[in-house]
């Protein structure tokens, strides 16, 4: 222990208080003194790449290429997707996979290349192996997209895991972007960037890195094609990120680069190419489709930690029906547990919550709960004396229950790579949805143990089931908050087998899209916050998370007005929408902030409330077709580099475009326009893309962009559906898909397709008749044309 976890550890005890932080330095000891002794020192390690190749076997979609000191198997898949892995690593086992490793494509096949090395040729990608282990990806047209120089691992001289390095090239013109929740991007600047799930221990901002998902998925997009890569491990690593230069048409490009180093596990990655669209369709058919929300979830949510009571949570919903503003839930956060325990309700501040849970849902509010991993360690706490029965919780290397210290005091936590465990664990739900509970939200899960020094998590010699392959926490950090997602929604799955489940978690890794979504967790109070909250759910979706949102003001502290309305917009036109604070930062129910704000906010959820048919069928369409609600600009046309390179905007399906207000005092930006007219919804004005355009920003609103010829589903003043239709230009078509709101089952919702065309001096609008020959129809929905505009 340096000097300076010597300090933190003397603060502690102030910090928390004496006997939690007295609690908080003894587990600090604890876990420190378990990796002393649980884990093997690193000594003296010998460096190892393939060597030359020694011997070639195909097999079905590709092959092994044998080195001398390694080998490499290639396959492609029949969905596209392509695998390659050292040493005889396989697809599995895997925490990302949904169903398994899909079928090898039989077309595939693994052949000499003219330049000595092998090839594998197929529909969507060409995978090139050299003689000494260098694999290259290339586009049909055999445009290079990545090229992965032969590997390096460092293995102990005395046996262990390796480490490893693989280093990467690319285009010089190529953006990355990715790698779970990044406060900075989403694009990826140069830099290093950890992967290690962590809760930072306050709020953040742009600048801080790790967060609480970290994932190493890459979506790298260049003038040649896009790719997305996957390198399966859940060890702790990093990825360092290097950008390209472009010589101005002098010949003197400088590609750009990637390295991702992990201190452990298999080296083995996914590649997926095509459109961005194409990518994440096979990204999601490869880790699952995302969980669909019931429709009252893709409404406007209000939390706080430190509601305080029964009274308190109605007065917050009086003062939303007083004031004529949408509310769909309501968030209990951890106050409303006995002594913060897991599972528990404190008796005294809410005697009868499931009436009112009951009352609130007759209103159309629904009731969602918090839900923390860690286990008040102490006999007669009903779920750890059930935990310790079930024997469901970390154990050291020496059999004995790992503890750590959280809001309950000290705690233990379930191993939710223990497929036993996760069964139990999802059973404990039943108190949960017998207290009236709708839906969870999952916190504290990367997990987290208070530190007065080192790292705030359990010891990474902490020994795990890992689905019965054993191994300790350095392996489990980084899917257990991934795993805990699956456990409840697995366990919300048989509790209510009729209802979808709605569930979000503050960790996640790769597939956890499976489960629910995320939220952006602590975001700083400021505009820096602001930025990052965007930067957040776009890096997401383009990970395949498709549903967040940030806590909207900041977590901490107290946001100006201006600050919280422009927060506030840009809630409005994010999947979750959920307002958040501290038990310490300033209230954040919009009359709070006087009557222009409130003005202003009840304009934004009114439209947030017509605009919910277009995000339920956005949500069906992602787990459809794996796309996000929130895009980057660039998503339709990514060859384009100016937008490759905007940041500030972006597209909400295909029919939108969001321009947050992002900077204090603006009243007007620049917004980048993809091609093609756009409309300016407010004001009707139509604008021609690419290009850009000055909009107005007064306070009232943000800029709100329709693609012409667009068919956008919203909600009429009776309640129905209706088709809001923005012109095409003339001489040109447009369309849409809408999926009309089935109820929170599992019915199968329709898809309906429609067209837009002009017919002499009028906007026709028909639907497609199941998409058979020469089938057109009427619409059978209210329709509203805009836009006409010469």
């Amino acid at each position: 222990m340096n000097g300076r976890d010597l300090v933190r550890s003397v603060k502690a005890v102030g910090m928390v208080g004496t006997a939690q932080g007295l609690r908080t330095v003894r587990a600090s000891w604890r876990r420190w003194r378990a990796d002393a002794t649980g884990l093997a020192p690193r000594r003296t390690e010998r460096a190892r790449v393939p060597g030359p190749v020694t011997e070639v076997e195909p097999g079905p979609g590709g092959g092994v290429v044998r080195f001398a000191r390694s080998e490499l198997r290639v396959r492609v898949t029949t969905g596209g997707a392509v695998f390659w892995g050292w040493d005889g690593a396989e697809p599995e086992p895997s925490y990302a996979l949904a169903c398994g490793s899909p079928e090898p494509d039989p077309r595939a096949v693994l052949e000499p290349d003219k330049e000595g090395g092998w090839r594998v040729v197929s529909e969507r990608a060409t995978v090139v192996v050299s003689r000494q282990g260098a694999v290259e990806l290339r586009t049909p047209g055999g445009a290079l997209l990545r090229r992965d120089l032969p590997p390096r691992w460092w293995e102990p001289a005395e046996g262990g895991t390796a480490r490893w390095v693989q280093r990467s090239q690319v285009p010089a013109d190529a953006r990355f972007f990715g790698l779970g929740g990044r406060s900075g991007g989403p694009r990826l600047r140069n830099g290093t960037y950890r992967l290690w799930n962590t809760d930072p221990g306050g709020s953040f901002g742009p600048g801080d890195d790790p967060l609480y998902i970290t994932m190493p998925v890459q979506m790298v997009v260049a003038d040649a094609g896009t790719h997305l890569v996957f390198h399966d491990n859940t060890w702790e690593g990093e990825v360092l990120v290097r950008e390209g230069e472009e010589g101005a048409g002098s010949g003197h490009d400088r590609g750009g680069s990637c390295e991702v180093r992990m201190d452990g596990g298999p080296l083995r990655c996914w590649v997926m190419t095509g459109t961005p669209a194409r990518v994440l369709h096979s990204w999601a058919s490869l880790t699952g489709p995302p969980a669909l929300p019931p429709t009252w979830a893709l409404g406007h949510h209000h939390a706080r930690w430190g509601f305080g009571s029964e009274e308190e949570v109605r007065r917050i919903v009086a003062g939303y029906q007083e004031h004529g503003l949408p509310l769909d839930a309501v968030h209990l956060d951890i106050d409303h547990y006995e002594a913060h325990q897991v599972f528990t309700v404190d008796r005294e501040r809410f005697p009868k919550l499931p009436q009112l849970a009951g009352e609130l849902r007759r209103s159309g509010v629904r009731l969602v709960s918090i839900v923390d991993p860690a286990v008040k360690a102490e006999p007669g706490v009903e779920a750890y004396d059930r935990g310790v029965a079930a024997d469901a919780f970390v154990r050291d290397a020496a059999g004995r229950l790992v503890r750590g210290v959280v809001w309950p005091g000290e705690a233990v936590y379930p191993d939710f790579t223990d497929p036993r465990a996760r069964k139990w664990w999802g059973r404990l739900y039943e108190e949960r949805l017998g207290q009236g509970f709708a839906g969870f939200w999952h916190d504290m899960n990367e997990p987290v143990s208070f530190a007065a020094f080192g790292e705030a998590t359990l010891p990474r010699s902490a020994r795990h089931c890992l689905e019965g392959r054993g191994g300790d926490h350095r392996e489990a950090h980084n899917v257990y908050g991934l795993a805990m997602a699956r456990a409840g929604y697995e366990g919300l799955r048989e509790l209510l087998p009729e209802e979808r489940p709605f569930l979000f978690s503050r960790s996640g890794w790769a597939g956890m899209q499976r489960y629910g979504g995320t939220w952006s967790g602590d975001v700083s109070t400021g505009w820096p916050g602001l930025k990052a909250s965007l930067s957040l759910v776009l890096g997401l979706g383009l990970c395949g998370v498709p549903y967040s949102g940030p806590d909207v003001g900041g977590f901490d502290g107290s946001p100006s007005p201006e600050l919280y309305l422009r927060w506030f917009q840009l809630g409005a036109y994010l999947p979750l929408f959920r307002t958040h604070a501290a038990i310490t930062a300033g209230r954040r129910e919009p009359w709070e902030f006087g009557e222009e704000v409130l003005g202003h906010a009840r304009v934004a959820l009114v439209e947030r409330r017509r605009l919910l048919p277009y995000f339920v069928t956005l949500a069906h369409l992602a787990r459809l077709t794996g796309a996000p609600y929130v895009r980057p600009l660039w998503w339709g046309c990514p060859e384009d580099r100016a937008l490759r390179d905007c940041e500030d905007a972006f597209l909400l399906g295909d029919s939108l475009l969001v321009a947050p207000v992002l900077e204090r005092g603006a009243r007007a930006r620049t917004v980048r326009l993809p091609p093609g007219r756009w409309y300016d919804t407010v004001t009707g004005k139509a604008y021609e893309g690419p290009g850009q355009a000055l909009v107005d920003t007064p306070l009232s609103r943000v800029p709100v962009l329709a693609r012409a010829g667009t068919v956008l589903p919203v909600r009429g003043r009776d309640g129905g559906l209706e088709l809001e239709v923005w012109a095409p230009a003339k001489g040109r078509t447009g369309g849409g898909l809408v999926i009309a709101d089935v109820g929170d089952g599992w019915q199968r919702a329709e898809i309906e397709r429609y067209t837009t065309r002009w017919s002499g001096r009028r906007v026709v609008v028909e639907r497609e008749d199941g998409g058979g020959e020469g089938g057109g129809g009427v619409p059978g929905r209210a329709v509203r044309v805009r836009g006409l505009v010469e």
